[in-house]
């Protein structure tokens, strides 16, 4: 057996991850200590103790380390990565107003592509190894074509999911020219990009996005929406679609905040899933981040980072933001009533289960990925940092993953066998082109908006015109929820 080098990560030889505490994420939630993961091919050959390997295989010392599935994103804006912090001070008023009624009409194919390619890397270098993109930029299906591109041009598994927040979603997903996209992408479960569609459903009463569902089925493809988002989309959009007969188990309910008890129940009834985005529940308003809902009326959760155009991106944030957020509301809720809480319902291994396993489900990937098990196609990460003392002790190994792990402690990410991150560092992934073309689309932003706009449009003053309701602007519909955003000036 050969000591491993960051040339052997990219041979076809059989790998085995030695000596790691192993997070099998299985269906009893596993922990092997001392484990190996051994790797042939693009498929988990074997996952034990002391395990006999074939000759030549590449060793990875995972002592002192822990050995986990490759984590899942269910929802994140990917294009928007191109922005990354830009809007670190903005309301959800403020990002419907610059992305939808202003200057995300401006991105050109190539933007999509380059915030797409840089925020791929983003998740490989955090351990990210399947990602839902929530891609509503694509005006025209140039943008749908350059944001698939983007994303087969870096390692990771990918679910493209075709949104276009300029247009009605009855317009677009029904027009012959996405629906002949979505089938030259249509894939298979274990293939490395897949589609879907994405369109939030806004509740005027006349359901036009009934064309959209209809889309959908025609083509057999599962849907992502926003649902409970504070002044956009709540109860009546889930009963539209509960009363139309599209609330299945191929439904995603993004944040799903701000609901009444019969929606969950809805929800819970269809067998779907929701994607929970806690850091950006609470900053930017969609509602109180609803795990601690969700769990209430039995809905299971997967976890996403929604955006880095405000938010980090990666799942350590994501699970460590839930698990507080979650015992907070738990802790108030009791004390409102003159009561203590003694002890947490949700665990830190509960929302590693909801990044790994649980978002493999909510994918319905969960027969190749989301658990180290043999059969299952090899997205593993190694958590491993000699040189951290927060790496050592690990006592509690959920808890170090929630609470005491980071990006910088990724030693080595593997998707489908192949490995794009060796000793912290990425292998075979070019990050500089990200860069520079990413660089180029802040550019020619700045060059749209003026400085004074570019400038000004980080920490925002709301403009003094008239207040709507609807952030939507392809439709007149006038829901009556307050105001959410502005008209833009003419």
């Amino acid at each position: 057996m050969a000591d491993a080098t960051s040339t052997d990560m990219t041979t076809d030889r059989p790998k085995v991850f030695r000596n790691g505490l192993v997070l099998t994420m299985d269906a009893s939630n596993t922990v092997i200590e001392g484990g190996d993961v051994l790797v042939v091919g693009n498929r988990i050959e074997a996952v034990g103790t002391d395990l006999e390997v074939p000759e030549g295989t590449v060793e990875i010392d995972a002592a002192g380390g822990i050995v986990m599935p490759g984590m899942i994103d269910t929802h994140r804006h990917m294009w928007q990565t191109a922005m990354r912090g830009y809007g670190a001070d903005w309301t959800l008023t403020q990002y419907f107003v610059f992305y939808y009624l202003n200057y995300g009409k401006v991105f050109r194919p190539q933007d999509i592509a380059a915030g797409n390619r840089l925020a791929a890397i983003e998740a490989i270098d955090a351990g990210v190894t399947t990602v839902v993109d929530w891609s509503h930029g694509l005006q025209t299906v140039d943008h749908a074509e350059a944001a698939a591109d983007a994303l087969s041009s870096v390692p990771g598994r990918y679910v493209l999911a075709y949104g276009n927040i300029q247009a009605g979603p009855w317009e677009w997903a029904p027009s012959p020219e996405v629906g002949a996209f979505l089938e030259r992408n249509r894939g298979t479960k274990e293939d490395l990009l897949q589609v879907q569609l994405a369109f939030d459903v806004t509740g005027d009463p006349e359901f036009p996005e009934k064309a959209a569902f209809e889309a959908a089925r025609e083509l057999g493809m599962r849907v992502t929406t926003h649902a409970g988002v504070w002044g956009a989309t709540n109860d009546r959009s889930i009963s539209l679609m509960a009363e139309h007969g599209f609330m299945t188990p191929d439904v995603t309910y993004v944040h799903a905040t701000t609901l009444s008890p019969d929606s969950y129940h809805m929800i819970a009834a269809s067998g779907a899933w929701a994607s929970v985005s806690t850091e950006s529940e609470q900053s930017a308003g969609q509602g109180y981040p609803s795990t601690w809902q969700l769990r209430k009326y039995g809905i299971p959760i997967s976890l996403s980072m929604d955006t880095s155009v405000w938010w980090s991106g990666d799942m350590f944030s994501a699970m460590r933001s839930t698990l507080s957020a979650d015992r907070s509301r738990d802790h108030l809720e009791h004390q409102k009533d003159g009561d203590t809480v003694v002890f947490n319902a949700l665990r830190a291994e509960d929302v590693v289960q909801y990044c790994t396993s649980d978002g493999a489900k909510a994918l319905d990937l969960d027969a190749v990925t989301g658990s180290l098990e043999p059969g299952k196609r090899a997205d593993v990460v190694l958590i491993k940092n000699d040189a951290s003392p927060v790496m050592y002790p690990i006592l509690h190994p959920y808890g170090s993953v929630v609470y005491q792990a980071q990006r910088g402690d990724v030693h080595t990410v593997m998707v489908d066998g192949h490995v794009a991150k060796y000793d912290g560092s990425l292998v075979d992934v070019d990050l500089q082109r990200a860069k520079d073309e990413v660089g180029q689309t802040l550019d020619f932003l700045r060059a749209e908006m003026g400085e004074d706009e570019w400038t000004a449009g980080m920490s925002p003053d709301l403009p003094e015109q008239q207040l709507f309701d609807n952030p939507y602007q392809y439709t007149d519909f006038d829901g009556g929820r307050g105001a959410v955003g502005v008209i833009p000036p003419k």
